[in-house]
């Protein structure tokens, strides 16, 4: 009984994200570039919109669709290459796919959004914050990335381009497997490690070659005064410390025990605390 309960727990997470895909509705349109790009769509009411981080598909965010459906309309964005999006040859640079992100935008009813972006997808908002201005946004999250605060985050391993171009799958794997604190089910695991690898590994590449100088992010930060909850890790710290300081109208929380994808190693809190941002700070009028 309790190897079947385990086998149950372990299994959570992916049954989860099988269940929240199933019900969305599934969308396509055409970026100002002519690519054809996809979201789901869930729930309805006031707009909370979700951008995954480098490769990742955005059903990653399987349990933020499952409980934010029941008030909000949800939006899951796959950028181009990524999730059912189409892997054009071009477009794998900041302007472009913040570019990207108003043109999602100027799919959807009119009236402000949350727009949360997680680990690349941070420096996707805040290209798309820097390109269109905030008159939209009610409110900004980021999820465990720099914004070019403080001290500058751990520098990437200096082989990690070269074992992507020798290695892809067993590099991918890897940093999917390292991405989370808490155990997850193995399909689960295969499946987003799989959706990773949709565009070419060159593209890839480029997504963590973005050549903006660190001010840049952090002024685009702080050129909005609508709310800012920055939700990360312990190597972040300093600069959720610095967010807290310098940002007019900041939340700020530091997530000890989780990985990467914190919103999933630590869903509950996370919907809790995003929950209580959406509904006590976004400035929605």
């Amino acid at each position: 009984i309790m190897n079947a309960a385990r086998r149950a727990l372990l299994a959570a997470p992916f049954l989860l994200v099988r269940t929240a895909s199933a019900a969305a509705q599934s969308k396509f349109f055409r970026s100002s570039d002519g690519v054809r790009l996809h979201y789901a769509q869930n729930g309805r009411g006031r707009l909370l919109v979700f951008v995954p981080g480098w490769c990742m598909p955005a059903r990653i965010f399987a349990p933020q669709i499952a409980f934010f459906q029941q008030r909000f309309t949800v939006i899951a964005f796959d950028p181009r290459g990524q999730g059912q999006s189409a892997i054009p040859a071009q477009g794998y640079e900041p302007e472009r796919r913040g570019r990207d992100i108003a043109d999602l935008l100027d799919q959807l009813p009119p009236g402000r959004v949350v727009l949360a972006g997680w680990s690349l997808g941070v420096l996707d908002a805040l290209s798309w914050l820097d390109l269109k201005g905030d008159s939209r946004l009610a409110g900004l999250v980021l999820i465990d990335n720099s914004v070019g605060e403080a001290d500058p985050p751990p520098p990437r391993s200096s082989n990690f381009f070269t074992n992507l171009r020798k290695e892809r799958d067993k590099t991918m794997r890897g940093f999917v497997n390292s991405m989370y604190r808490t155990p997850q089910d193995a399909a689960y695991l295969d499946g987003i490690a799989r959706e990773a690898q949709r565009m070419p590994v060159e593209a890839s590449i480029k997504l963590l070659s973005y050549h903006r100088p660190r001010e840049f992010w952090r002024q685009a930060l702080y050129a909005t005064r609508r709310p800012v909850f920055y939700a990360v890790t312990p190597r972040l710290r300093t600069q959720a410390e610095a967010v807290a300081t310098r940002h007019p109208a900041p939340t700020t929380s530091i997530y000890e025990d989780a990985g990467h994808a914190l919103f999933v190693d630590q869903a509950d809190r996370f919907n809790t605390e995003l929950s209580q941002f959406l509904t006590h700070k976004a400035a929605w009028t």
